[in-house]
Protein backbone atom coordinates (compact mmCIF):
# COMPACT_ATOMS: atom_id res chain seq x y z
CA UNK A 1 0.00 0.00 0.00
CA UNK A 2 1.51 3.26 -0.76
CA UNK A 3 2.10 5.60 2.16
CA UNK A 4 0.23 8.81 2.40
CA UNK A 5 1.98 12.35 0.82
CA UNK A 6 2.40 14.99 2.94
CA UNK A 7 0.12 18.14 1.83
CA UNK A 8 2.46 20.37 -0.35
CA UNK A 9 -0.11 23.21 -1.07
CA UNK A 10 1.92 26.53 -0.40
CA UNK A 11 0.89 28.19 3.24
CA UNK A 12 -1.86 30.34 2.68
CA UNK A 13 -0.58 33.95 3.01
CA UNK A 14 -1.73 35.87 6.11
CA UNK A 15 -4.55 38.56 5.57
CA UNK A 16 -2.83 42.03 5.31
CA UNK A 17 -3.29 43.95 8.62
CA UNK A 18 -6.45 46.49 9.33
CA UNK A 19 -6.44 49.93 7.98
CA UNK A 20 -6.14 51.01 11.48
CA UNK A 21 -3.08 48.83 12.44
CA UNK A 22 -1.09 50.21 9.67
CA UNK A 23 -2.21 53.90 10.00
CA UNK A 24 -0.78 53.67 13.96
CA UNK A 25 2.35 51.45 12.34
CA UNK A 26 2.63 54.35 10.17
CA UNK A 27 2.27 57.16 12.93
CA UNK A 28 3.98 55.12 15.73
CA UNK A 29 7.38 54.79 12.83
CA UNK A 30 7.71 58.53 12.36
CA UNK A 31 7.17 59.49 16.00
CA UNK A 32 9.91 57.30 16.76
CA UNK A 33 11.97 59.19 14.56
CA UNK A 34 11.04 62.38 15.96
CA UNK A 35 11.95 61.32 19.51
CA UNK A 36 14.71 59.62 18.74
CA UNK A 37 16.15 62.85 16.92
CA UNK A 38 15.19 65.16 19.92
CA UNK A 39 17.17 62.86 22.48
CA UNK A 40 19.98 63.02 20.34
CA UNK A 41 19.44 66.81 19.48
CA UNK A 42 17.84 68.17 22.58
CA UNK A 43 19.58 71.60 22.04
CA UNK A 44 17.87 71.42 18.38
CA UNK A 45 14.79 70.41 19.71
CA UNK A 46 14.32 72.68 21.99
CA UNK A 47 14.96 75.78 19.83
CA UNK A 48 12.80 74.01 17.49
CA UNK A 49 9.77 73.60 20.02
CA UNK A 50 10.20 77.37 20.70
CA UNK A 51 10.15 78.20 17.07
CA UNK A 52 7.13 76.18 16.55
CA UNK A 53 5.38 77.94 20.01
CA UNK A 54 6.31 81.24 18.53
CA UNK A 55 4.11 80.16 15.17
CA UNK A 56 1.42 79.26 16.72
CA UNK A 57 1.19 82.70 19.01
CA UNK A 58 1.47 85.00 16.06
CA UNK A 59 -0.15 83.28 13.44
CA UNK A 60 -3.23 81.24 15.74
CA UNK A 61 -3.73 83.50 18.70
CA UNK A 62 -2.38 87.34 18.32
CA UNK A 63 -5.56 89.31 16.22
CA UNK A 64 -4.18 91.75 14.21
CA UNK A 65 -7.10 91.25 11.43
CA UNK A 66 -10.77 92.64 10.92
CA UNK A 67 -10.21 95.33 13.76
CA UNK A 68 -8.42 93.22 16.10
CA UNK A 69 -10.75 90.48 16.41
CA UNK A 70 -9.13 87.47 14.18
CA UNK A 71 -5.46 86.31 13.98
CA UNK A 72 -3.98 85.10 10.75
CA UNK A 73 -5.44 81.47 11.24
CA UNK A 74 -8.97 82.52 12.37
CA UNK A 75 -9.19 84.82 9.05
CA UNK A 76 -8.43 82.11 7.08
CA UNK A 77 -11.04 79.67 8.75
CA UNK A 78 -13.67 82.24 7.78
CA UNK A 79 -12.08 82.91 4.39
CA UNK A 80 -12.25 79.30 3.65
CA UNK A 81 -15.71 79.44 2.38
CA UNK A 82 -18.30 78.12 -0.89
CA UNK A 83 -18.61 81.89 -1.46
CA UNK A 84 -14.43 82.02 -2.16
CA UNK A 85 -14.27 78.46 -3.45
CA UNK A 86 -11.81 77.56 -1.05
CA UNK A 87 -14.16 75.34 0.96
CA UNK A 88 -11.48 72.45 -0.05
CA UNK A 89 -8.22 74.37 2.15
CA UNK A 90 -8.72 73.19 5.67
CA UNK A 91 -7.72 70.03 4.33
CA UNK A 92 -4.18 71.57 2.86
CA UNK A 93 -2.42 72.02 6.28
CA UNK A 94 -3.00 68.04 6.55
CA UNK A 95 -1.84 67.59 3.25
CA UNK A 96 1.25 69.43 3.78
CA UNK A 97 1.75 67.68 7.16
CA UNK A 98 1.16 64.04 5.75
CA UNK A 99 3.55 64.64 3.25
CA UNK A 100 5.90 65.57 5.40
CA UNK A 101 5.76 62.45 7.73
CA UNK A 102 5.63 60.33 5.26
CA UNK A 103 9.17 61.87 3.30
CA UNK A 104 10.78 60.81 6.99
CA UNK A 105 11.88 57.80 6.85
CA UNK A 106 13.75 58.76 3.39
CA UNK A 107 15.90 61.66 5.38
CA UNK A 108 17.26 58.82 7.99
CA UNK A 109 20.41 58.36 6.43
CA UNK A 110 20.67 61.99 4.88
CA UNK A 111 23.87 63.88 6.10
CA UNK A 112 22.40 66.97 7.88
CA UNK A 113 24.12 70.46 8.16
CA UNK A 114 23.26 74.14 8.76
CA UNK A 115 22.59 76.12 5.86
CA UNK A 116 22.90 79.91 6.23
CA UNK A 117 20.63 80.07 3.60
CA UNK A 118 18.02 79.43 6.32
CA UNK A 119 18.06 82.61 8.04
CA UNK A 120 17.57 84.68 4.77
CA UNK A 121 14.20 82.79 4.36
CA UNK A 122 13.70 83.14 7.92
CA UNK A 123 14.10 86.87 7.64
CA UNK A 124 12.19 87.03 4.90
CA UNK A 125 9.05 85.52 6.35
CA UNK A 126 9.44 88.17 9.29
CA UNK A 127 9.70 90.85 6.95
CA UNK A 128 6.14 89.49 5.09
CA UNK A 129 4.16 89.02 8.67
CA UNK A 130 5.50 92.74 9.56
CA UNK A 131 4.36 93.78 6.20
CA UNK A 132 0.74 92.23 6.67
CA UNK A 133 0.24 93.71 10.18
CA UNK A 134 1.55 97.25 8.72
CA UNK A 135 -0.81 96.79 5.53
CA UNK A 136 -3.65 94.75 7.40
CA UNK A 137 -3.40 92.28 4.85
CA UNK A 138 -3.81 88.63 6.16
CA UNK A 139 -2.81 87.04 2.75
CA UNK A 140 0.76 88.19 3.70
CA UNK A 141 0.82 86.89 6.48
CA UNK A 142 -0.35 83.33 5.34
CA UNK A 143 2.23 83.57 2.48
CA UNK A 144 5.18 84.66 5.05
CA UNK A 145 3.95 81.04 7.03
CA UNK A 146 5.82 78.77 4.64
CA UNK A 147 8.85 81.17 4.18
CA UNK A 148 9.37 80.58 8.01
CA UNK A 149 9.04 77.22 8.49
CA UNK A 150 11.24 76.37 4.87
CA UNK A 151 13.76 78.84 6.97
CA UNK A 152 13.53 76.76 10.19
CA UNK A 153 14.13 73.46 8.22
CA UNK A 154 17.30 74.91 5.78
CA UNK A 155 18.72 76.17 9.35
CA UNK A 156 18.44 73.29 11.62
CA UNK A 157 18.81 70.51 9.15
CA UNK A 158 20.17 72.21 5.96
CA UNK A 159 20.26 71.95 2.09
CA UNK A 160 19.49 68.31 1.35
CA UNK A 161 16.85 68.23 3.68
CA UNK A 162 15.53 71.34 2.65
CA UNK A 163 15.39 70.27 -0.76
CA UNK A 164 13.08 67.17 0.21
CA UNK A 165 10.40 69.18 1.78
CA UNK A 166 10.21 72.33 0.17
CA UNK A 167 7.01 71.22 -2.13
CA UNK A 168 5.75 69.86 1.33
CA UNK A 169 5.96 73.28 3.24
CA UNK A 170 5.31 75.39 -0.33
CA UNK A 171 2.28 73.56 -0.44
CA UNK A 172 0.84 75.34 2.55
CA UNK A 173 0.45 78.94 -0.40
CA UNK A 174 -2.01 76.69 -1.86
CA UNK A 175 -4.46 78.25 1.09
CA UNK A 176 -4.00 81.51 0.64
CA UNK A 177 -7.45 82.87 -0.64
CA UNK A 178 -7.26 83.97 -4.49
CA UNK A 179 -10.69 84.71 -5.02
CA UNK A 180 -9.95 88.29 -5.77
CA UNK A 181 -8.10 86.86 -9.10
CA UNK A 182 -10.80 84.25 -9.59
CA UNK A 183 -13.67 87.20 -9.69
CA UNK A 184 -11.81 88.64 -12.35
CA UNK A 185 -11.56 85.67 -14.91
CA UNK A 186 -15.38 84.31 -13.79
CA UNK A 187 -16.64 85.61 -17.00
CA UNK A 188 -14.27 84.35 -19.30
CA UNK A 189 -14.88 80.76 -18.21
CA UNK A 190 -18.53 81.43 -18.41
CA UNK A 191 -17.88 82.24 -21.93
CA UNK A 192 -15.63 79.69 -22.44
CA UNK A 193 -18.15 77.06 -21.17
CA UNK A 194 -20.89 78.03 -23.04
CA UNK A 195 -19.39 78.10 -26.53
CA UNK A 196 -17.05 74.84 -25.99
CA UNK A 197 -20.00 73.28 -24.66
CA UNK A 198 -22.71 74.27 -27.32
CA UNK A 199 -20.32 73.18 -30.10
CA UNK A 200 -19.98 69.39 -28.68
CA UNK A 201 -23.60 68.78 -28.07
CA UNK A 202 -24.43 70.15 -31.67
CA UNK A 203 -21.20 67.75 -32.40
CA UNK A 204 -23.16 65.07 -31.25
CA UNK A 205 -26.67 65.79 -32.48
CA UNK A 206 -28.49 67.68 -29.58
CA UNK A 207 -29.00 70.94 -31.05
CA UNK A 208 -28.11 73.99 -28.86
CA UNK A 209 -27.83 77.65 -28.73
CA UNK A 210 -25.93 79.89 -27.32
CA UNK A 211 -26.50 83.42 -26.07
CA UNK A 212 -24.07 85.08 -23.87
CA UNK A 213 -24.07 82.92 -21.32
CA UNK A 214 -27.22 80.86 -21.92
CA UNK A 215 -27.55 77.58 -23.73
CA UNK A 216 -31.22 76.97 -25.49
CA UNK A 217 -32.23 73.72 -27.17
CA UNK A 218 -33.09 74.61 -30.47
CA UNK A 219 -36.75 73.28 -30.09
CA UNK A 220 -36.99 75.50 -27.06
CA UNK A 221 -37.92 72.52 -24.79
CA UNK A 222 -35.12 73.33 -22.24
CA UNK A 223 -32.31 76.33 -21.33
CA UNK A 224 -30.13 76.73 -18.89
CA UNK A 225 -27.71 79.92 -17.69
CA UNK A 226 -24.52 79.07 -16.72
CA UNK A 227 -23.90 81.03 -13.53
CA UNK A 228 -20.40 81.79 -12.16
CA UNK A 229 -20.23 78.92 -10.07
CA UNK A 230 -21.02 76.55 -13.50
CA UNK A 231 -18.53 78.37 -15.09
CA UNK A 232 -15.26 76.08 -13.73
CA UNK A 233 -14.65 78.36 -11.04
CA UNK A 234 -15.17 76.27 -7.96
CA UNK A 235 -12.92 73.63 -9.26
CA UNK A 236 -10.22 75.58 -11.17
CA UNK A 237 -8.18 76.34 -7.38
CA UNK A 238 -9.11 72.81 -6.09
CA UNK A 239 -7.72 71.14 -9.80
CA UNK A 240 -4.62 73.79 -9.39
CA UNK A 241 -3.87 71.82 -6.32
CA UNK A 242 -4.86 68.27 -7.36
CA UNK A 243 -1.89 69.09 -10.40
CA UNK A 244 0.53 70.17 -8.09
CA UNK A 245 0.52 66.55 -5.97
CA UNK A 246 -0.18 64.84 -9.54
CA UNK A 247 3.47 66.45 -10.82
CA UNK A 248 5.47 66.47 -7.85
CA UNK A 249 4.89 62.41 -7.53
CA UNK A 250 4.32 61.56 -11.16
CA UNK A 251 7.27 63.95 -13.13
CA UNK A 252 11.19 63.09 -12.68
CA UNK A 253 12.32 66.85 -14.57
CA UNK A 254 11.44 70.11 -13.14
CA UNK A 255 10.47 71.43 -17.06
CA UNK A 256 7.56 68.43 -17.39
CA UNK A 257 6.39 69.79 -13.79
CA UNK A 258 6.16 73.16 -14.62
CA UNK A 259 4.63 72.79 -17.75
CA UNK A 260 1.88 70.30 -17.13
CA UNK A 261 1.16 72.50 -13.94
CA UNK A 262 1.08 75.46 -15.92
CA UNK A 263 -1.97 73.50 -17.94
CA UNK A 264 -4.15 72.90 -14.76
CA UNK A 265 -6.76 75.74 -15.92
CA UNK A 266 -7.05 74.03 -18.78
CA UNK A 267 -7.82 70.58 -17.04
CA UNK A 268 -10.03 72.51 -15.18
CA UNK A 269 -12.12 74.11 -18.30
CA UNK A 270 -11.86 70.34 -19.62
CA UNK A 271 -13.43 69.26 -16.75
CA UNK A 272 -16.11 71.74 -16.87
CA UNK A 273 -17.16 71.51 -20.24
CA UNK A 274 -17.63 68.13 -20.05
CA UNK A 275 -20.12 68.52 -17.09
CA UNK A 276 -21.94 70.98 -19.00
CA UNK A 277 -21.94 68.90 -22.12
CA UNK A 278 -23.62 66.05 -19.80
CA UNK A 279 -25.99 67.82 -18.33
CA UNK A 280 -27.29 69.51 -21.28
CA UNK A 281 -26.91 65.19 -22.30
CA UNK A 282 -29.40 64.43 -19.16
CA UNK A 283 -31.79 67.37 -20.23
CA UNK A 284 -32.48 65.97 -23.55
CA UNK A 285 -32.46 62.71 -22.95
CA UNK A 286 -33.41 61.95 -19.18
CA UNK A 287 -35.09 64.90 -17.65
CA UNK A 288 -34.42 68.72 -17.66
CA UNK A 289 -35.63 69.22 -13.96
CA UNK A 290 -33.97 66.47 -12.85
CA UNK A 291 -30.68 67.94 -14.89
CA UNK A 292 -30.59 71.13 -13.50
CA UNK A 293 -30.87 69.50 -9.95
CA UNK A 294 -29.60 66.36 -8.49
CA UNK A 295 -27.48 65.75 -11.54
CA UNK A 296 -26.15 69.20 -11.55
CA UNK A 297 -25.14 68.97 -7.69
CA UNK A 298 -23.20 65.88 -7.94
CA UNK A 299 -21.99 66.54 -11.30
CA UNK A 300 -18.76 68.00 -10.51
CA UNK A 301 -17.57 64.97 -8.38
CA UNK A 302 -18.83 62.17 -11.17
CA UNK A 303 -18.16 63.84 -14.13
CA UNK A 304 -15.50 67.16 -13.90
CA UNK A 305 -13.20 65.85 -11.40
CA UNK A 306 -12.50 62.41 -13.18
CA UNK A 307 -12.56 63.95 -16.64
CA UNK A 308 -9.64 67.05 -15.64
CA UNK A 309 -7.82 63.78 -14.39
CA UNK A 310 -8.31 61.79 -17.04
CA UNK A 311 -6.80 65.13 -19.17
CA UNK A 312 -3.86 65.35 -16.76
CA UNK A 313 -2.86 61.81 -17.20
CA UNK A 314 -3.27 62.07 -20.79
CA UNK A 315 -0.83 65.18 -21.08
CA UNK A 316 1.14 63.21 -18.78
CA UNK A 317 1.90 60.32 -21.52
CA UNK A 318 2.24 62.71 -24.23
CA UNK A 319 5.14 64.82 -22.11
CA UNK A 320 6.81 61.20 -21.30
CA UNK A 321 5.75 59.36 -24.77
CA UNK A 322 9.49 59.64 -25.85
CA UNK A 323 10.85 58.52 -22.97
CA UNK A 324 8.41 55.37 -22.94
CA UNK A 325 9.48 54.73 -26.22
CA UNK A 326 13.09 54.32 -25.54
CA UNK A 327 12.61 52.27 -22.49
CA UNK A 328 10.35 49.93 -24.96
CA UNK A 329 13.09 49.98 -27.32
CA UNK A 330 15.76 49.11 -24.44
CA UNK A 331 13.84 45.59 -23.96
CA UNK A 332 13.39 44.53 -27.11
CA UNK A 333 16.87 45.58 -27.87
CA UNK A 334 16.31 47.81 -30.60
CA UNK A 335 18.25 51.32 -28.39
CA UNK A 336 21.31 50.34 -26.73
CA UNK A 337 21.86 52.41 -23.19
CA UNK A 338 23.89 55.12 -25.28
CA UNK A 339 21.30 56.05 -27.32
CA UNK A 340 22.29 54.54 -30.33
CA UNK A 341 19.13 52.71 -32.25
CA UNK A 342 19.45 49.40 -34.07
CA UNK A 343 18.06 48.17 -36.82
CA UNK A 344 15.34 45.64 -35.86
CA UNK A 345 16.04 42.03 -36.42
CA UNK A 346 13.97 40.69 -38.55
CA UNK A 347 13.05 36.85 -39.04
CA UNK A 348 15.94 34.71 -40.74
CA UNK A 349 15.69 33.90 -44.49
CA UNK A 350 15.74 29.99 -45.03
CA UNK A 351 18.33 28.95 -47.52
CA UNK A 352 17.07 26.18 -50.55
CA UNK A 353 18.98 24.46 -53.11
CA UNK A 354 18.28 24.75 -56.42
Amino acid sequence: MAAPTADVSPAAKPPPPPLTEEIMEWLSVRGAMIKGWAQRQPMEATALGVFVLLLVYFFGLLRLFYNYTHSTAGWAWVAWNPETNYEHAPIIPVLSLFMILHKLPDLRNERTQSSGWGLWWIGAGAFLYFLAARTLQPRVAMVALPCLLFGMVLYVWGNRVGRALFFPIMFLLFAVPLNFIQHATVNNLQKISTLVSSALCNLIGIKMEAFGTTMRSADASFQFEIAESCSGINSLMAITMLTAIFVHYTQDRLWKKLFLFSLSAVFAVVGNVARVTTIMVVAKFVNAKFAGGVFHDYSAFIVSFPIAFAAMWGASRLVNAGETAVQEGLKRGEVQADGTVTAPRGPTAEKYDY
